[in-house]
């Protein structure tokens, strides 16, 4: 069976990937490629939607196609706890298709990630700091958002880390309480360090993505698990076999 494919964003980076990767894959066909000005509606008639726009239009465009009985895949960034709460209760009251939030489509990334939540029990000195390309609109991104947010919830019941002197503005911004520092260079796709520190030693977690061949197979996985989940789903974890 074929599963129709609608891509708002399609004329990104991101977007113009994906629409490849659905015209060279068996089973998907390309309903729609749309700008984030197209008329909405190009989506009515596909089986999935998937969002990689900007993280300003992105809630509209993700609502709208929630509310037209689509499920979406979301791959835009900035899509942080609130974000998602207010997306959950338009997903309940709708009743209607799921919606699956990805922050990074890389299994690399998604594996670091887990690891630093395994990590964060054992350390209470934790900093992330992330590095994209000059052009990304958003920081800190989404992955080291949703990375900060998986720390604080791992530590839930020993209490947030410790974050020294955060009031001052070089020591990054606060996510879910663990400091957060964004480079914007030429030359960078992407990269996330978390940084660890304990009494007499420092461990790193690092992720380097060297092109756009890095999100292939994630996106495989989250266009098949995408039109299955219920309610809001946030992670390519939550669609891999990990535990």
């Amino acid at each position: 069976m074929t599963s129709r494919i609608a891509v708002v964003g399609a004329t990104g980076t991101l977007g113009s990937f994906i629409v490849d990767l659905v015209g060279r894959t068996e089973g998907l066909e390309l309903h729609a490629g749309l700008s984030s000005r197209d008329d909405l509606d190009g989506v009515l008639g596909a089986d999935l939607v998937v969002d990689v726009t900007h993280p300003a239009v992105s809630p509209g465009i993700v609502e709208h196609a929630v509310r037209a009985g689509l499920p979406v895949l979301v791959g835009t960034s900035g899509w942080n706890a609130e974000r998602v709460g207010k997306l959950s209760t338009v997903v309940a009251d709708v009743g209607g298709p799921g919606v699956l939030v990805v922050p990074n489509f890389s299994l690399g990334s998604v594996l670091a990630t887990r690891f630093a939540t395994m990590a964060a029990r054992y350390y209470e000195s934790v900093e992330i700091v992330e590095a994209h390309h000059q052009g990304k609109v958003d920081s800190p991104s989404g992955t080291a958002v949703r990375t900060a947010e998986l720390i604080a919830e791992a530590r839930r019941d020993l209490g947030p880390v410790a974050a020294p002197f955060s009031d001052q503005r070089a020591r990054g911004q606060q996510v879910a309480s663990v400091p957060v520092h964004s480079l914007r260079l030429r030359g960078v796709v992407a990269q996330q360090s978390v940084i660890f520190g304990g009494e007499g030693e420092t461990l790193t977690l690092s992720h380097d993505t060297l092109s756009q061949r890095a999100y292939e197979k994630g996106l495989l996985v989250a266009l098949e698990a995408a039109p299955t989940v219920s309610g809001v789903v946030v992670g390519l974890d939550r669609v891999l076999p990990l535990d």
